[in-house]
């Protein structure tokens, strides 16, 4: 037995000592996590000696769920800071005296703009080209899926339309994931 097959069944051993039921929970939670997402949670489910169907659901749920609390959470964080700065700028103009429409005018010259960061340069880039079903289907290459709907929802996307491609990028990216570790699984370390 070669190392990897050793390790690959040490690995199965060691699985095999949690309960049935409760190992699909652990590969949903793993999914949960940024940067091991659905991708690295259906690999370990798929070496870890579980159905390659049950890991998949399982590691896409676990992201899915994630994904969505993030969207909410930003989505609301967003209305909150949108609220506030319109009611800032309303209350503003009207102690000045000013009409709301120069109020905001002169808030929006009043302040200084921040320099945008390189990584939000690129991210707009992405947007531009791509549009949120690109954003999406291609974000997972660079950043997790977590980070990247809360820079879809926090830029203005509506959070339905967010959640729709997260969902196809989530499924079509741990798809593959999993179908690749099984048979990788099955063709290179015969277990």
């Amino acid at each position: 037995m070669n190392p990897l097959e050793q390790l690959v069944s040490s690995f199965q051993d060691l699985v095999g000592q949690v309960p049935e039921f409760i190992q699909p929970v652990v590969v949903m939670l793993a999914g949960a996590i940024p940067f091991i997402e659905g991708e690295v949670a259906s690999l370990i489910g798929v070496v870890g000696g579980l159905n390659p169907i049950v890991t998949g659901i399982a590691a896409a749920a676990g992201n899915y769920i994630c994904v969505l609390l993030v969207v909410f959470l930003t989505s609301r964080t967003r209305t909150a800071v949108v609220n506030h700065r319109t009611a800032h700028t309303v209350a503003d103009g009207e102690a000045a005296g000013v009409p709301e429409s120069a109020a905001d005018a002169a808030h929006q010259e009043g302040t200084p703009a921040k320099p945008e960061s390189k990584g939000r340069k690129r991210f707009k880039k992405w947007l531009v080209r791509f549009g949120v079903p690109g954003a999406s289907l291609l974000g997972p290459l660079a950043i997790p899926t977590q980070f990247m709907s809360a820079m879809l929802v926090a830029g203005g996307t509506p959070r339905a339309w967010v959640l729709l491609w997260q969902a196809v990028a989530i499924v079509l990216w741990t798809t593959i994931a999993t179908v690749s570790a099984w048979l990788a699984l099955h063709l290179v370390v015969p277990v």
